[in-house]
């Protein structure tokens, strides 16, 4: 890829990732996790927003960032999937954004269990701490980014 290409795209980056923030954002995930066109009173009432009009402002932010489309029919869809701010640190697994620490958190807690069953007649006091100190540290940071999620 060129120079010129590389800054185009960069500054592209950087007008969704300024754009793309509150309800904006918690507009984008939920088209995300519906996977289905949504139309703007679908958003305003699953959303709890207080008028259509606050869907379709939000919706239209994602239409000019060329995030979202337009169906035939009126309806709302995903262009692009991007990962910009809080959405790198998750992964989408069948519609649910999973923080991208919690498969660390789970290795660690998983691989104290099978030491502990495996090495229960010898257990090393180093590794169970060094183990127990990884799961809890990754939990904990699962934990802080699952808080900050987007949308419930």
């Amino acid at each position: 890829m060129s120079k010129d290409n590389e800054q185009a795209g960069s500054s592209n980056n950087d007008k969704i990732e300024e754009q793309l923030k509150g309800k904006t954002l918690q507009v984008y995930m939920y088209m995300i996790k519906r996977k289905e066109p949504v139309g703007v009173r679908e958003v305003q009432r699953d959303l709890d927003f207080s008028s259509p009009s606050v869907a379709n402002y939000h919706i239209d932010k994602l239409v000019q960032l060329a995030l979202v489309g337009q169906d035939e029919y009126g309806r709302y869809y995903i262009i692009q999937k991007v990962q910009v701010g809080v959405l790198q640190a998750f992964v989408n697994i069948g519609g649910l954004a999973v923080p991208r620490l919690s498969f660390f958190a789970a290795f660690f807690t998983t691989m104290l269990i099978a030491y502990v069953v495996l090495n229960f007649n010898n257990l090393d006091v180093f590794a169970i701490g060094f183990a127990v100190a990884g799961a809890v540290a990754f939990w904990i940071e699962t934990l802080r980014v699952w808080i900050k999620r987007p949308i419930s």
